[in-house]
């Protein structure tokens, strides 16, 4: 698909294949989701705005950069706040919201019980962070939350996407940059993506 970039880094690519892997324990899939997060980063931040900035070296005056605008993080809990590190060890003073979302098993479609934004968000470069992109519901809803609260540049990070979910947060967010590790095959009879990596937030917590 063209409408999503798939960052396919020989780094990443290993690391997502332990993230399939049924045998990897709690601890190693929480290390390596935040690892890969980590990552994905450089990728989804290669664009991002620079201004010119003078520092002071040991020895003289040097010119250098920084980020011309403030980045705030929004994962999509439960499983994206584990994203959150990745995020922030190398955006350190990013902002952070959070939406709080689950999938009604029946309907599959998201339910929001919680959401705490960050002011201002009109003048900040916004990530929306969920580990997988399956029917697509949460994220189009997320995504729609935070431009009801003023966001104008915001960019989509997941780890794994299915076709069906690409295509549906395109319908409503043809503007919004999307980023993956991997586009799978489908969608199961239940919302699953296959060959996917099982359910992400169940596997980090253990529920």
């Amino acid at each position: 698909m063209e409408d999503i970039t798939i960052v396919r880094h020989p780094l990443i690519q290993a690391k997502l294949t332990k993230l399939r892997d049924r045998t990897t324990e709690r601890l190693q899939f929480r290390v390596i989701l935040e690892e890969l997060t980590a990552l994905m980063v450089y990728e989804i931040t290669r664009g991002f705005p620079v201004e010119q900035v003078s520092v002071q070296t040991p020895l003289e005056e040097c010119e250098g950069v920084e980020l011309a605008k403030p980045v705030v993080l929004v994962p999509i809990l439960r499983a994206g706040i584990v994203m959150l590190d990745g995020v922030l060890s190398l955006i350190p003073n990013a902002r952070v919201g959070h939406i709080g979302m689950f999938r009604d098993p029946v309907s599959l479609q998201p339910v929001d019980y919680y959401t705490k934004l960050p002011p201002n968000l009109a003048e900040a470069l916004v990530i929306v962070v969920d580990p997988m992109l399956a029917t697509g519901g949460t994220a189009v809803h997320a995504v729609s939350t935070v431009k009801q609260r003023g966001a104008i540049d915001i960019r989509f990070l997941c780890l794994v996407a299915s076709p069906e979910g690409v295509a549906s947060f395109r319908k409503t967010h043809s503007d919004v940059p999307m980023y993956t590790a991997a586009l799978d095959r489908e969608l199961d009879t239940h919302g699953y993506i296959l060959p996917g990596l099982g359910d992400a937030g169940d596997r980090l917590f253990g529920t």
